[in-house]
């Protein structure tokens, strides 16, 4: 019953101590949503625990446990609905009874999942001392497992300072944004996963697929019922393992807040979205717009599902996870989470303590070395791979958790070391993009030996060579057979490189090999943003084009960058939509545009069938000769290289285009791979074959389909034994066997 004067009833720690079971009464007269639990009218209320911190079911309640170490005072609330500015029941926590040294608890009974909730924590705002917390802002919890779904949520209320004030950040803002603010859900839901054990593919069989949660599914023509959601892609599992792929990338899905960004897309009018999702404001929480079913808790079992069905077709999945900044952002950022928590712990602070130090490019840095912060984020890790069963982690802007408290980057970074040597983790996959934005780059020297890495080098180089740069010849060889040159000072293999043509930052493959300039402007930053350095070619013409040549020079390209990349040692990873030919416009940097320019459009399936059937026949094709993926490098009793006239290439000549190497699977049996980058035709000597033995054509990208690719074991015999003509840039592959093709 709502009470009179319209304040919310409380009950302290102290309070609640004298009695063991203290009545609140609650403040909502409004039904709750089915999936909401209500707090009774009497309700247990009881010290709690201090471990584990976050949200724990215990003895027919709930233990809440948050960490923080310089707070003054923190209260919990307890609210009925999404979009309530007022909580049905506030919890003060008495510093002197709900406090274990750095940690606050409280114990409350009746509580059930669905129970939304968030905290207010006070202490001093003291900006030059990097002190930061405002009483009134709400915020969420740092180990939540669920934030409730609020489709209008602006950052402008969560200021924590006052933005009229001469100096801003150094005033403390009035204004209080419970009402803006989404809530934290306890999550208790029993899911059944049915005897699973982890699938644990070896890197030898892994071709990844890196995609968008939302963008794979949310274009009409998808054909899923349930559009831009966990179970839409659920309904594609089909067509991935048809495709071949043995993993999903998926990019963040920790909760973000897709309004975050303020800007108009200057060509249509359109409010920018955050697409991308790279800026966490927690790091336990599954994205709750991602949910079909609903946004109070649904969106971590369905999330589970997903999970279950990805593995019960062979697919594992990998999480694109952001640990290096939050939401937050610079001084003038919203509160959200952390920096109302305890911002002198969680960020880097210039020296003067009122900035943070920025090597993320967002406005702030985690203090990832920080022994709180380091256990956080590995609390995380453990949650997603224990409770939510992902076989897999791809850190973005890995490099910034090797940097200490003052940003210098450490040599043996403990919280590296944590997560490759964690016993929970032992078996997960760790992969690294081992660069940040204040221009450390650390590819092939990344941390220990367990740790792959986003292989850029690979990119930049296989992108040249097909361009036909001069001098590339020898770094193509080595990108290939796994960059040796790379990682074996680190004592690492290939299968610590994860290579890849294209990824999500960047031009699409199809757009790789049709614009020769970004096409940015649609993202408000007068085409400045996104890299200028996309070693691309447009062969004629600036994107799209009627012109027969260079349409077909096009796909030959396309088909000689997924021939490269599935040949070479290493991990491959695709782009999604690579295999139809999925354009951004020309747009390098398409982080804002939750439209078109990002969807996938399942159309061009139909239009590209025949890139579709490449992409998928040359999985096969790596996967039917496994000496091209095996985790050790090259011996030279494996592989001998040749030039076109049969002789060794001529390394030293950086006008030099072409070459083949011959790779000996086992005995009386090899392949035969010839590269040509170069706008002139060439014609190999093909080597000697021993007796009985014949040349079969496999691959060769210059062909229209279905000439351009041959299954295993229907190869057609190669009339010419000794020479083989290799169009201008384009690929092909050769068998060698004893028995008739």
């Amino acid at each position: 019953m709502r009470q009179p004067t319209g304040r919310t009833p409380s009950v302290s720690g102290q309070e609640a101590e004298k009695a063991d079971a203290t009545t609140v009464m609650t403040t909502s007269e409004r039904p709750l949503h089915d999936y909401v639990a209500e707090v009774s009218e009497r309700t247990d209320v009881r010290i709690g625990v201090p471990l584990p911190l976050g949200t724990y079911a215990r003895d027919e309640g709930v233990n809440f446990a948050f960490f923080s170490r310089h707070a003054s005072r923190v209260r919990l609330e307890l609210f009925d609905h999404p979009e309530d500015a007022m909580a049905a029941m506030v919890i003060d926590l008495d510093p002197a009874r709900n406090r274990t040294d750095d940690v606050w608890h409280v114990w409350i009974g009746g509580i059930r999942p669905g129970q939304l909730y968030a905290y207010r924590v006070d202490g001093p705002y003291q900006p030059k001392d990097g002190q930061r917390f405002n009483f009134n802002k709400l915020l969420l919890d740092p180990f939540a497992m669920a934030i409730s779904r609020l489709s209008t949520w602006e950052f402008g209320p969560a200021r924590g300072y006052d933005p009229s004030a001469p100096e801003r950040d150094l005033v403390c803002s009035p204004v209080d944004d419970a009402g803006a603010m989404p809530k934290c859900v306890f999550t208790h839901e029993h899911f059944h996963w049915q005897g699973y054990r982890p699938l644990r593919h070896p890197w030898s069989k892994m071709v990844i697929y890196e995609t968008h949660i939302r963008g794979f599914t949310i274009h009409q023509s998808s054909g899923v019922e349930h559009p831009g959601t966990y179970r839409g892609l659920m309904e594609k599992i089909p067509y991935l393992k048809d495709l071949g792929v043995t993993a999903v990338e998926l990019m963040p899905v920790q909760e973000f807040n897709e309004n975050q960004i303020t800007g108009i897309n200057p060509q249509t009018g359109q409010p920018l979205k955050n697409y991308w999702g790279y800026d966490p404001v927690v790091f336990f929480a599954p994205k709750a717009s991602y949910s079909s079913s609903g946004g109070v808790g649904q969106q971590k079992l369905e999330f589970k599902e997903m999970v279950q069905a990805l593995h019960g077709a062979g697919i594992e999945v990998i999480l694109d996870v952001v640990f290096n900044h939050t939401a937050e952002g610079n001084e003038q950022g919203p509160t959200l989470c952390f920096r109302g928590i305890d911002n002198t712990i969680f960020y880097m602070l210039t020296d003067d303590n009122r900035y943070y130090k920025d090597y993320t490019g967002t406005g702030n840095t985690i203090n990832a070395n920080h022994p709180v912060v380091q256990d956080h984020i590995l609390s995380a890790l453990r949650y997603w791979m224990v409770e939510m069963h992902v076989d897999g982690f791809r850190f973005d802007l890995a490099l910034v958790l090797g940097r200490d408290g003052t940003g210098k980057l450490l040599a043996n970074a403990p919280l590296l070391e944590r997560i490759a040597e964690d016993p929970i983790l032992r078996d997960v996959k760790i992969i690294a993009e081992a660069w940040d934005a204040a221009g450390a780059y650390e590819v092939g020297s990344f941390s220990e030996k367990r740790w792959a890495e986003w292989n850029g080098r690979y990119r930049d180089d296989i992108r040249r060579f097909w361009r036909g740069d001069d001098g590339m010849l020898g770094l193509f060889a080595s990108r290939i057979c796994g960059s040796a040159d790379i990682y074996t000072k680190s004592g690492k293999g290939p299968e610590s490189s994860i290579n890849f043509v294209t990824c999500h930052d960047g031009f699409t493959l199809n757009d790789l090999v049709s614009y020769r300039y970004k096409h940015n402007k649609a993202n408000g930053e007068n085409n400045h943003d996104g890299t200028n350095c996309n070693f691309s070619e447009n062969y004629g013409a600036e994107g799209e084009t009627t012109d027969a040549g260079i349409g077909t020079l096009r796909k030959g390209q396309i088909k000689n960058f997924l021939l490269t990349l599935l040949i070479s040692r290493g991990v491959p990873m695709l782009l999604g939509g690579v295999e139809f030919r999925r354009t951004q416009g020309g747009n390098n940097n398409a982080y804002c545009q939750d439209n078109e320019t990002s969807w996938h459009d399942w159309r061009c399936l139909e239009q590209h069938r025949e890139i579709f059937r490449f992409t998928r026949g040359m999985i096969a094709f790596r996967r039917a000769h496994p000496i091209l993926s095996k985790e050790q490098f090259y011996t030279d009793a494996e592989i001998q290289w040749f030039g076109p006239q049969g002789g060794s290439p001529n390394w030293a000549d950086p006008k030099e285009k072409q070459f083949a190497c011959l790779i000996y699977e086992e005995e009386q049996s090899a392949l035969y791979l010839m590269f040509n980058a170069d706008a002139d035709a060439v014609v190999f000597v093909l080597p000697p074959v021993s007796p009985g033995a014949q040349w079969c054509l496999a691959v060769d990208t210059t062909c229209k389909a279905p000439q351009d690719l041959f299954a295993a074991g229907a190869e057609p015999l190669w009339e010419d034994p000794k020479t083989y003509h290799l169009s201008p840039r384009s690929s092909a592959i050769l068998l060698v066997r004893r028995t008739n093709c």
